[in-house]
């Protein structure tokens, strides 16, 4: 289970989070929604540690991650899969190789034929054909580029899955089809999940529940049901907005 309790988080005069609490349970997946801008990938990277929270808690399989030494957190990121906004690949390596990084057992990692199996089942699960691992990063396109991040955030075989707007810069067509990933992924894998969005339409098909982050904190939870039915103002403008967006895109 993810937990964050009453967490607090300014960078200078600005405040980001602003006392969120925010649950995900066991194998649930749970979209986090709200517009550019308002703290919610500042929250994802409170829950594999790589911020910490002013006050308040961040609790991981019931650990504090702000608490925890520096091997006690590589330990708990073994289960934690980040799959960031731009896939953050290392342009200098091959796909094979960024995919082989996010192998988390170092016994694992060093097996030659394992590394060779798992990149193509990684490959396999985002819909990639195999012989994507000889290419470089510079030859994918942004969708592409997306998934190999997606690849590798699952390579470990990993309890949690972060997704960092996965559908960002993506066109409408790509977009549904990285939905329709997520979606499948959720179904194999059986992981819990975060998927921080702007995108309505897309958090209502892959999520259980669906969290709105207005002005620094949680505004509201829900399913995908109960969000549509919410009587809140914030809340009909934010749907408002978004589905005029989309018709427009299309």
């Amino acid at each position: 289970m993810i937990e964050l309790r009453n967490v607090r988080k300014r960078f200078g005069r600005q405040v980001v989070l602003d006392g969120v609490d925010f649950v995900v349970q066991e194998g649930e997946t749970v979209a986090l929604l709200g517009p550019s801008g308002t703290g919610k990938s500042v929250l994802l990277k409170h829950i594999i540690g790589l911020l910490k929270p002013d006050s308040g808690d961040v609790l991981v399989d019931g650990l504090s991650v702000p608490s925890l030494q520096r091997q006690e957190l590589a330990d708990l990121r073994k289960k934690i899969g980040y799959a960031f906004q731009t896939g953050a690949l290392f342009d200098s390596s091959s796909v094979f190789e960024n995919i082989h990084l996010g192998i988390a057992d170092d016994t694992k990692y060093r097996d030659a034929a394992f590394s060779r199996e798992r990149v193509a089942e990684c490959l396999r699960l985002v819909n990639l054909p195999e012989d994507v691992a000889r290419l470089m990063p510079i030859q994918l396109s942004g969708g592409m580029r997306k998934r190999v991040g997606i690849a590798r955030a699952i390579a470990g075989r990993p309890k949690y899955l972060l997704y960092d707007e996965p559908t960002s810069g993506l066109d409408p067509v790509n977009a549904d089809v990285m939905d329709g990933l997520i979606e499948n992924l959720q179904k194999e894998l059986h992981a819990t999940s975060v998927v921080v969005s702007h995108d309505v339409r897309g958090s209502f098909r892959v999520a259980d529940r669906i969290a709105l982050l207005h002005q620094g904190r949680i505004r509201a939870v829900g399913t995908p049901e109960e969000f549509m039915a919410a009587k809140d103002e914030v809340v009909r403008e934010f749907l408002e907005r978004d589905f005029q967006v989309a018709e427009m895109e299309r």
